[in-house]
């Protein structure tokens, strides 16, 4: 009997490890990540570790959630201050951040608009707009908006055409915005518009006239998910990139 009760306890001992280590790793992500990181978990799954749990929305509020203390393990930002203002908090584990990809910033219209527009010092972006709004993210705390706002002071255009912003939560949410129609023309990543069949790029922003754009990857100190951490090893490797570069990233 004795026996007994000791290989049922090494039985649920062994069981409880697994149920921990089976724990699927929670992943906070820029929304302009949806598809590319959904296909990396696909894919992280089909090697037989448990899928992590996404959680996509802008990079600000995803930062704001980690610091107020909420259960995640990784942080993959599509800005670098972001993961500075995590990693000033002392919140960031050690030797676990990385510059994970690249992007371009480019401008999109509704697939039916005739819209051109030349992306260079002195455009007047009001003129193609026609009196319509110009969508995108929030630049004043969402990285899109905040490179997107770069950009457009660096072009001498961002005063006239300031009044004619609407301000989305994230990059997805201006997307939408010119997906419906609601907007002539929009702000986005370049992934965002492949990733679209509504809109298309009318033009592209000059890599000069904003900060790179650049995601960094980080597992939260505060993380106790081993998977976690072997899943964010499994990103930052070749195979792992490779699966962001199909989705129209650059790698870092």
């Amino acid at each position: 009997m004795k026996n007994w009760f000791l290989w049922l306890f090494a039985v649920l001992t062994l069981a409880g490890t697994a149920n921990a280590q089976s724990k699927p790793p929670v992943v906070l992500a820029a929304a302009s990540l949806q598809e590319s990181m959904n296909a990396a978990a696909d894919a992280w799954a089909k090697r037989g570790h448990v899928r992590p749990t996404l959680s996509f929305a802008a990079s600000s509020a995803l930062a704001r959630q980690a610091a107020a203390g909420a259960p995640a393990d990784l942080f993959v930002s599509a800005d670098v201050e972001w993961m500075d203002d995590l990693d000033r908090r002392g919140l960031l584990a050690p030797n676990s951040r990385a510059n994970l990809l690249g992007n371009r910033l480019v401008l999109v219209a509704p697939t039916g608009s005739k819209v051109r527009v030349a992306l260079r010092p002195g455009v007047d972006l009001t003129r193609a707009l026609n009196g319509g709004r110009l969508a995108m993210a929030d630049p004043d705390a969402v990285p899109a908006g905040r490179y997107g706002k770069a950009a457009l002071t660096r072009l001498g255009a961002w005063d006239r055409v300031a009044p004619s912003v609407v301000r989305a939560e994230n990059v997805r949410a201006a997307l939408a915005l010119v997906e419906r129609g609601a907007a002539p023309l929009g702000i986005v990543y370049a992934t965002d518009a492949k990733a679209s069949a509504k809109v298309r790029v009318v033009g592209v922003f000059p890599a000069a006239s904003h900060p790179p754009i650049v995601y960094p990857i980080a597992r939260l100190k505060a993380s106790q998910n081993v998977e976690g951490e072997r899943f964010r090893r499994f990103l930052v490797s070749p195979v792992g990139k490779a699966i962001f570069v199909r989705y129209g990233f650059s790698t870092r």
